[in-house]
């Protein structure tokens, strides 16, 4: 009885979330317009995911009935502020945590979308919550930020409930995630650099990974949301001495956010005394570091450079990386090389 009443919440869970990212997808196509234009790339992205729809599937399926997820876990008093928690198996010491903010073009962001991220970090003995947060037109900009402030700060102060070590936690986005989690991380050095009280502190955070992420444009919010702006502002100087070392990466053939994106950010750090490295993929697109070479399984060097940055220093779990064998492949090779060339992105 108890499994049948588990099982049924489950479906009713996957159902309600399905609704929910399919009314974001159509909020998405009206700020997009229907023109010509935005129908072709429908078409291309309906195609694109049809033929990536094994590897949704078995993703899908892992998320919604692992014991390994902790789903919707509330950190904040808003709708959207909840967060996912992927948990390793063993529980042999407090485990590396990575806190990680997903892309969606500031509308369709949703923490599901870091379901095969969390996945596969966790087969690695690391820990990852990611973070749902107020999307436009629920929230503004502020708003996303101030979530993912809020998100960072459940975590840091939290995560040893779940095994989780709160002296070793990497904070992560990806596209527009990128973007709202390296506001987050200038804002919290800025606040620190000032002397204001706060619920978290910088210094918790070991390592900042930027993937394929963007700048705000405009105006009215350009200066304010565009991080390689903010740390030229005067004062700033001692906030980014504050800053953990950040890591950008970002393919070349990236369509949505150009490289160049990834470049002036860590130019305009360095500038400003703190640490940054962008690393180029040759040929990546704006998903294949995130989605089709996660998809393709065996070996990847942005999967391996994060999981050797975020074991330094453990020699058993170095070890342990060394010996783990190849990542599961999940979608055949044919129809990730044909999503490629199809890829709106």
């Amino acid at each position: 009885m108890d499994r049948q009443t588990s099982l049924s919440q489950d479906i009713g869970h996957a159902a309600a979330e399905t609704y929910l990212v399919t009314r974001l997808a159509f909020t998405l196509l009206r700020y997009l317009g229907v023109g010509y234009r935005w129908y072709t790339r429908l078409i291309a992205l309906l195609c694109y995911a049809l033929l990536l729809m094994p590897g949704f599937v078995q993703v899908a399926y892992f998320y919604f009935f692992s014991s390994q997820v902790r789903r919707s876990v509330v950190y904040g008093d808003q709708p959207r502020n909840r967060l996912d928690l992927y948990l390793p198996t063993s529980n042999n010491g407090p485990k590396p945590v990575v806190v990680f903010v997903t892309g969606g073009a500031w509308i369709i962001g949703y923490k599901a979308w870091g379901s095969l991220l969390g996945l596969q970090l966790a087969e690695r003995d690391v820990i990852v919550a990611c973070v749902d947060y107020r999307n436009f037109p629920q929230g503004t900009i502020s708003d996303m930020v101030k979530d993912v402030s809020q998100g960072v700060s459940f975590v840091c102060n939290v995560i040893a409930r779940y095994g989780g070590d709160p002296n070793r936690i990497y904070l992560m986005g990806q596209s527009a995630g990128a973007h709202i989690s390296a506001c987050v991380l200038l804002e919290q050095a800025i606040k620190e650099s000032r002397g204001e009280s706060t619920t978290w502190s910088v210094s918790q955070i070991k390592a900042y990974f930027g993937l394929s992420g963007g700048i705000m444009e405009g105006k009215e919010s350009f200066e304010q949301y565009s991080p390689e702006v903010r740390i030229k502002g005067p004062g700033n100087r001692e906030a980014a001495s504050l800053l953990p070392p950040i890591k950008l990466f970002h393919g070349t053939s990236d369509l949505s956010i150009p490289s160049d994106a990834s470049i002036n950010l860590a130019e305009a750090l360095k500038g400003a005394g703190a640490e940054a490295e962008v690393i180029l993929y040759e040929g990546k697109s704006h998903t294949d570091l995130f989605l089709q070479d996660p998809l393709r399984g065996g070996k990847d060097d942005l999967f391996d450079h994060l999981v050797a940055v975020i074991h330094a220093g453990d020699e058993e779990a170095l070890a342990k990386d060394a010996l783990a064998p190849p990542r599961k492949r999940f979608v055949p090779e044919i129809l990730l090389r044909l999503a490629s060339l199809i890829s709106p992105f």
